[in-house]
């Protein structure tokens, strides 16, 4: 069993409206205007009203070499990742008072959108005053699924050591990746949707001295559940090529929501001897509006109870990873009554299914 005790959010500079993001489309892609305003529909049916980006719109409108995306995402990462952990550990609306980063035992640094070696976490060490016996964990390539992915790695090593202290930081710069000679309708929609985001969620064991830090509504973790369907691979992910990454985004991701998703939860549900009548709201990773009506009307649920994911899409856009917790510190900002119950979800690539189970005190 283990807590999660506070949130913090890293938010990029730049904010860019759906708007305008259609305008830049028509200017940078070169595809016949016949053929491009067919496609700008994607952006109206994203239902997202702006995101925020690392970078100023103007940088889109040039060709960039893979090293110098690189260079660019290690420089944002570093930044906004101490920005996201520095709110997380002083964040008042969940703690009583700032909680030491000494006490911290051990980081879970999530990212799909970069590369580093060392991993972006050893530089953080080296701003901040962790214990340099400090355990780091870093997770690459689970694309949208790596936050509640990191949360479940942080679960088991906490009920390992159920006295400890971890902290997840998702940090997710999906703007460097933009490949404006990348013609293909992924591409598209990939445009229409993402963003960048930082998030960083601190973690305490049932044990943990300084849960006395905590104050108001806080979910415990109880159990968690992985499932990546074989031969699927093709689902969602990266091309990696000489100017950087290229999404890979299909269209049958929906349709998957139905079958893969559901089984997987359905079988979670049973684990747990819960009916889905009494899980009174869904932590759900908004991977895009059709993969929040599928959510929905697979279950046939209330749009409350996803409520938050809806609103963090339209504010900020997909921002892979790190969206999930966004959504998450929506809910725990609201008091939720004890013994109230919640999944959190999300899709990634391979194609995989992360859930947990989280009850509210």
């Amino acid at each position: 069993m283990s807590y999660l005790c506070s949130v913090g959010l890293g938010i990029p500079k730049h904010t860019i409206t759906q708007e305008r993001v259609k305008t830049l489309v028509e200017e940078i892609f070169p595809l016949p205007k016949k053929e491009i305003e067919r496609l700008l529909p994607v952006f109206d049916h994203a239902e997202i009203f702006e995101r925020q980006l690392v970078v100023e719109e103007d940088w889109f409108k040039n060709d960039h070499t893979f090293e110098e995306r690189n260079q660019l995402y290690q420089e944002h990462a570093l930044t906004y990742s101490l920005q996201a952990i520095d709110h997380c550990l002083t964040n008042r609306e969940f703690l009583e008072k700032d909680f030491p980063y000494k006490a911290i035992d051990a980081i879970i640094y999530i990212s799909s959108t970069g590369i580093s070696t060392p991993s972006i976490e050893a530089y953080i060490m080296n701003e901040r005053p962790f214990r340099e016996d400090i355990i780091r964990m870093p997770l690459w390539g689970l694309g949208c699924a790596g936050g509640v992915m990191g949360l479940a790695r942080a679960f088991d090593w906490l009920t390992a050591h159920p006295d400890k202290n971890v902290l997840v930081i998702s940090c997710e710069l999906c703007s460097l990746t933009f490949q404006k000679n990348d013609l293909k309708k992924s591409n598209l929609i990939g445009t229409a949707l993402f963003g960048d985001g930082i998030s960083a969620v601190l973690l305490m064991g049932n044990q943990s001295p300084y849960l006395t830090y905590t104050k108001g509504s806080k979910p415990k973790v109880l159990q968690t559940s992985s499932y990546t369907k074989k031969d699927s691979i093709d689902v969602m992910g990266w091309n990696v090529t000489d100017s950087g990454f290229e999404v890979i985004f299909s269209k049958e991701i929906p349709t998957l929501v139905n079958t893969i998703w559901k089984n997987h939860l359905l079988d979670f549900l049973k684990i747990l001897t819960l009916k889905e009548q009494e899980i009174d709201f869904y932590i759900a990773h908004p991977g895009g509006m059709k993969v929040l009506l599928a959510i929905k009307e697979s279950l046939n649920i209330a749009s409350s109870k996803l409520k938050y994911s809806y609103e963090i899409l339209a504010k900020h856009g997909n921002m892979s990873s790190a969206t999930v917790f966004y959504v998450l510190q929506k809910w725990m900002k609201q008091e939720i009554p004890k013994q109230k119950k919640s999944i959190i979800t999300a899709l990634g690539p391979g194609f995989s299914s992360e859930l947990l189970f989280l009850e509210w005190i």
